[in-house]
């Protein structure tokens, strides 16, 4: 069992691991081209792009969960058209995306109220990124697809690419071209195109098997555009939260001043690693979760469970000790502003407790994606954010940007306490016939 997870889990971490690097990289060369503001800038324009990229990641997820269940079962035919109905909703989230862009970025901006300098940057970064949503949004089905297909190697190369690119890109636009914050978002712009171009290409080079199963009914069926909508809107539910609490966090950070939201950003790059590393796991959970219970074979479901979770503990030992004594370190290669690194120490406490309070949520996220169990993702966020708000306005006044910490880490723990609950509850309906 642990070859099959580290065999999705392995390309899976090397995938997501380039995320937060690629983030760590736009935000240090926006620390070096001039004061805090334009960490803060890039911050916040990532975090509106965030708004509209996070609440459609369901499509992933939900495609994902889909796909290995059909695989499990052998029903190729299903696989191919989850993925065609995948993209189809993918075009249509575009045009969601390009109707609301004025209005959040209204909203955002005159709740934050940044220095004119953060947000004249910051929209010139998020009108130049926007222009990637197709590519984002078709990314996000072959994404899911692949892993639910237990391929995590083609999203590997496809993010791998994706960074090179987009890091190469950044650089000579503003080092050599120098066209300052533009240039790390026109980065992002075209390699997302040559995202979407070597998804297909990879697609076509192994799976062009299945063209032939491709039917325009199924992809349209009644039946089945409810169980995907449905499957979706619940973890469309379940992610809107998750974005929620995310850009509040950021918002908090920028409505205390220019320095605390660098602090915040900077100590959310470590939350990052961190997650997008478990995630990596996760992703394994999603394809054998899916892939058992498409097999009707309970007992492996089960050993594939207990497997994840004693390699998230591991995990936990591992960056809790590097977060304890290398932070500082870490924070000096992302920025050369002394008053943001000694700022940042003070909170040195929270990022040691984020893998404790979060592993479990991570790792449950994706077994309940495999399971298609909507619901249970949808509770767990629901109780978590409004415990995260709470929390937030009773502690702010009196505690500060500890205050915003302890509730962030507070809701990581509820989240994984209530879909372990929900699991044990619910796990035995899994494989009832005819569910």
């Amino acid at each position: 069992m642990n070859r099959k997870i580290l065999k999705i889990a392995i390309p899976a971490i090397a995938t997501n691991i380039t995320i937060p690097l690629l983030s760590m990289v736009d935000i240090a060369i926006a620390g070096h081209l001039g004061n805090e503001s334009f960490i803060g800038a890039v911050s916040v324009g990532s975090t509106l792009i965030n708004i509209f990229y996070w609440n459609f990641g369901f499509l992933r997820m939900g495609t994902s969960g889909l796909t290995a269940q059909a695989f499990g079962a052998k029903n190729f035919p299903e696989a191919i058209n989850t993925l065609l109905r995948s993209v189809f909703v993918s075009l249509l989230a575009c045009i969601i995306i390009f109707l609301l862009k004025n209005i959040v970025q209204k909203v955002a901006f005159d709740y934050m109220n940044t220095s004119p300098e953060v947000e004249e940057a910051a929209i010139l970064y998020l009108n130049i990124c926007i222009l990637g949503a197709p590519a984002v949004m078709c990314l996000y089905s072959f994404k899911g697809w692949f892993i639910g297909m237990q391929n995590s190697v083609f999203p590997m190369i496809i993010a791998i690419s994706i960074n090179i690119i987009n890091i190469i890109c950044s650089l000579i636009s503003v080092f050599v071209l120098h066209i300052g914050i533009a240039g790390i978002a026109v980065g992002s712009l075209i390699a997302q195109y040559c995202g979407i171009l070597i998804a297909i290409l990879l697609w076509r080079k192994k799976y062009n098997n299945l063209f032939p199963y491709i039917n325009k009914k199924e992809i349209f069926d009644t039946q089945k555009l409810k169980r995907f909508t449905t499957l979706n809107g619940g973890i469309a539910i379940r992610t809107i939260c998750l974005t929620a609490v995310t850009c509040f966090f950021t918002l908090a950070g920028a409505k205390q001043g220019t320095v605390l939201l660098a602090v915040n950003t900077l100590l959310m790059q470590l939350f990052s690693i961190f997650s997008y590393f478990t995630d990596g796991f996760a992703y394994a959970g999603e394809a054998l979760t899916g892939r058992y219970i498409g097999a009707r074979d309970p007992i492996n479901m089960n050993k594939s469970i207990v497997y994840l979770f004693l390699w998230g503990f591991g995990l936990v030992g591992i960056f809790s000790i590097i977060y304890l004594f290398f932070t500082p370190n870490i924070l000096s290669i992302l920025t050369d502003k002394e008053n943001v690194i000694t700022a940042a120490n003070d909170y040195l406490p929270w990022v040691v407790a984020i893998p404790i309070c979060g592993f479990s949520a991570f790792l449950w996220d994706g077994v309940m994606v495999g399971a298609t169990m909507a619901k249970g993702m949808v509770y767990a966020m629901l109780f978590a954010s409004v415990s995260f708000f709470l929390l937030y306005n009773l502690l702010i006044t009196e505690h500060g940007n500890d205050g915003l910490w302890i509730a962030f880490l507070t809701y990581l723990a509820i989240r994984g306490i209530v879909q372990t609950i929900y699991f044990i509850g619910k796990k035995k309906s899994l494989f009832i016939p005819n569910k």
